[in-house]
């Protein structure tokens, strides 16, 4: 029944709900309204029944929360950061409802994985005019992510960059960059037992960070094929902090590829133990920080994602 409904929003027209988020992303200064109706004219144009909600952040998650739960429903579309693209995944996957994204986040990282323009009017264009794929997701201990799961300076950097004032995208990237020198200075180590497919050793690492598909090489850190099936895996291994500065961003700029103090791995599963008492803010899903359980079951779940892509995505 699910695939007829999906080969049937391929071919006719869907039912589309999208919720713009006011204070996500790039949206705290776009015309709303006119986002709205241009949304409307173009699904519109192309035959397709959209409704257009513009929410408060904090009412995000349960407008997300109850749109999920319909079953008359195409796709549920967001426009926000990433926490709010992060957070409709979750609560479609597995389920009939495709995703669909409006890249309104400082990255967009998932979006490009997609090959989503990165221009709201493009992007609106193109998903007007789109289909629905399968891909893959991740997850760690039941919670599902869609970019990346981390554990270390990670968390390290996102703590460091939510104490400084930004109000724009630039802000954000600036804030990011003095993050990370603020991360890489004090050069933190964690200890940690991984098992990777079932093979397991104990390790000392500075980062340890885990992609829901492994990245391509030669630009910003997202996967090229959505539906590789594979976790991409990075452990860091640089003990001195010029070369942590160093390695982190040449992750950040995509050329991470035979870096000597990055080993890279696949694998469908990875198991990662801590030991240290404090757990609070210790990791980061989809740029969000997180507790960190004493063990974590990182999984993928191949095409466990149904996502709204524009018609000419190469994937």
């Amino acid at each position: 029944m699910a695939g007829e409904r999906s080969q049937r929003s391929n071919a006719q027209s869907m039912k589309v709900h999208a919720i713009l988020n006011r204070h996500g992303g790039t949206l705290r200064t776009t015309d709303l309204d006119l986002l709205r109706s241009a949304i409307r004219g173009e699904f519109e144009l192309h035959g397709h029944e959209i409704e257009v909600e513009i929410v408060e952040g904090p009412e995000v998650g349960r407008r997300i929360e109850a749109q999920a739960g319909r079953d008359d429903l195409d796709v549920l579309m967001v426009g926000g950061g990433d926490g709010t693209v992060s957070s409709a995944a979750a609560a479609v996957a597995g389920t009939p409802i495709a995703l669909g994204i409006l890249p309104a986040g400082t990255m967009n990282l998932f979006a490009r994985s997609l090959q989503i323009p990165m221009g709201l009017d493009p992007a609106v264009k193109a998903l007007a005019n789109g289909r629905i794929a399968e891909v893959d997701i991740a997850s760690v201990n039941g919670q599902y992510f869609v970019h990346q799961f981390a554990v270390g300076m990670h968390a390290r950097m996102v703590r460091t960059r939510e104490k400084l004032d930004y109000h724009s995208r630039i802000g954000k990237m600036w804030a990011s960059v003095r993050a990370v020198v603020t991360a890489a200075s004090s050069l933190p180590m964690v200890e940690l037992r991984v098992e990777i497919d079932g093979k397991a050793q104990v390790i000392l690492t500075p980062a340890v960070a885990v992609s829901n598909n492994i990245y391509g090489n030669g630009h910003l850190p997202y996967a090229d094929d959505p539906r590789g099936g594979k976790l991409g895996i990075y452990i860091m291994k640089a003990t001195s902090r010029m070369a942590v500065l160093k390695t982190t961003i040449d992750m950040m700029r995509g050329a991470w590829q035979g870096a000597t103090h990055l080993t890279v791995l696949t694998a469908d599963q990875l198991v990662i133990e801590h030991r240290r008492p404090k757990s609070r803010n210790r990791s980061v899903m989809d740029g969000e920080l997180r507790s960190l359980d004493r063990r974590s079951e990182v999984r993928i779940h191949p095409r466990g994602l149904k996502v709204l892509v524009p018609d000419e995505a190469t994937f």
